[in-house]
């Protein structure tokens, strides 16, 4: 072993200045105060500038901001509270200095995603920079994204028979497990990102959104991320959705017998715009081709009018979704819209109420021309005309003699 050294000047003064950044270190920082009372000074504020189209009532008040309850509220800020105060908070202080709470960083993000405001109008209202709605925005997005998947699953066997149960109740059809429906999300792109790809029907720039959804108009499948120059039948056939069914592992439960004897395997319902398949059943052409077309048809576009509301709903709700996007990051985008899709299932899940009044007055996508797809299966025409059978002589069987 060598024999230690003696210390030389230099090391002294070294260790001396160690010492000393060591003895700053340890003196506490004080903490700034954080902002509880945001929701106080946020009402006061927001409600006189808007006048009579606010409720009077608070708590209607609060519902009419961010699109559900306290209650629900609250529970998404359980969701995501870890990672907006894990993180650092650098920027995101108010006017007065002080540390924005999970709660008002939640609904500033909700609020942005609610109205469709900028984010300057935003920040105004609730008394922060333009910068600091959108750093808080993201991050609210991320971390939802990621713990609140488990609100949009496909159902497990017992819920899939309560589905079922209930649109047999409802519209006469059996086994019948949800419907499907697209939209488009329009954007404005800077001129060098445009592509033909993301040009649609309505020579907007677009991404598309397709989603099924059960009695309650909860989403059970979401697509998107793909350009809005793609048809919704193209769409559909480039989800998971469709392969799953296409190799069985999906809609795929027990066949149902009818009391005449017709055997009809699970499916769900669409409109003109997507092929007709074993386990997607669209209208009849008005050709003549089945002697209950009016009993079918009826039923048929009732059902499938859930996924038209719901996407009404989903638009009308989180008004970002229908409103044009300025230059959004296209990376980014899916995951905005995906966020608002989970906002539509916690609501219901929660045991809350989607506002009828905020819904899109119109069709959601209002505007576009209805896309037709000529294809078809011809297992699926088995499947269309047993219902159109059974419903014909379900009509006949409640006709008095």
């Amino acid at each position: 072993m060598m024999a230690p050294g003696k210390k030389s000047k230099k090391g002294k003064k070294i260790l001396k200045k160690l010492k000393k950044r060591k003895e700053v270190n340890l003196v506490p920082i004080e903490p700034r105060a954080i902002e509880s009372d945001w929701w106080d000074t946020f009402w006061h504020k927001n409600a006189s500038a808007a006048g009579s189209t606010i409720p009077h009532d608070e708590e209607e008040g609060f519902r009419y901001f961010f699109r559900m309850s306290k209650k629900t509220f609250e529970y998404i800020c359980s969701l995501v509270r870890q990672d907006l105060i894990s993180r650092p908070p650098s920027g995101l202080i108010n006017i007065e200095g002080r540390l924005l709470s999970v709660e008002k960083q939640v609904a500033i993000a909700l609020r942005r995603l609610a109205s469709g405001e900028s984010q300057v109008l935003v920040g105004s209202s609730f008394g922060v920079g333009q910068s600091t709605v959108s750093q808080i925005t993201w991050r609210f997005i991320e971390s939802l994204e990621e713990h609140a998947k488990h609100h949009i699953k496909w159902p497990n066997n017992g819920r899939m028979e309560e589905i079922k149960s209930v649109f047999e109740a409802s519209f006469g059809l059996p086994n019948c497990c949800g419907a499907i429906d697209a939209t488009h999300i329009t954007i404005s792109f800077p001129a060098v990102q445009t592509s033909d790809d993301w040009r649609d029907p309505c020579s907007n720039y677009s991404m598309l959104l397709q989603g099924i959804v059960d009695h309650e108009m909860r989403f059970l499948d979401v697509v998107t991320g793909w350009p809005g120059g793609m048809s919704f039948s193209r769409l559909l056939k480039c989800s998971g959705f469709y392969r799953l069914c296409e190799i069985g592992n999906r809609l795929n439960g027990k066949t149902s017998v009818m009391e005449d004897g017709l055997e009809i395997r699970e499916y769900i319902v669409g409109g003109v715009s997507c092929p007709l398949l074993p386990w997607l059943i669209t209208s009849y052409e008005c050709d003549g081709s089945a002697d209950s077309i009016p009993n079918f048809q009826a039923a048929h576009e009732a059902a499938r009018s859930l996924a038209v509301q719901a996407f009404s709903q989903l638009k009308g709700n989180w008004r970002i979704l229908s409103k044009v996007m300025w230059r959004p990051d296209k990376r980014k985008l899916p995951s905005i819209i995906l966020v608002c899709c989970l906002l539509h299932n916690i609501i219901l899940d929660c045991g809350d109420k989607l506002h009828v009044d905020v819904a899109l007055p119109g069709h959601h996508d209002l505007g576009y021309p209805e896309q037709i797809c000529k294809q078809f299966d011809p297992l699926g025409r088995i499947v269309r005309d047993n219902l159109s059978k059974y419903l014909q002589f379900r009509e006949g069987k409640a006709t008095p003699n």
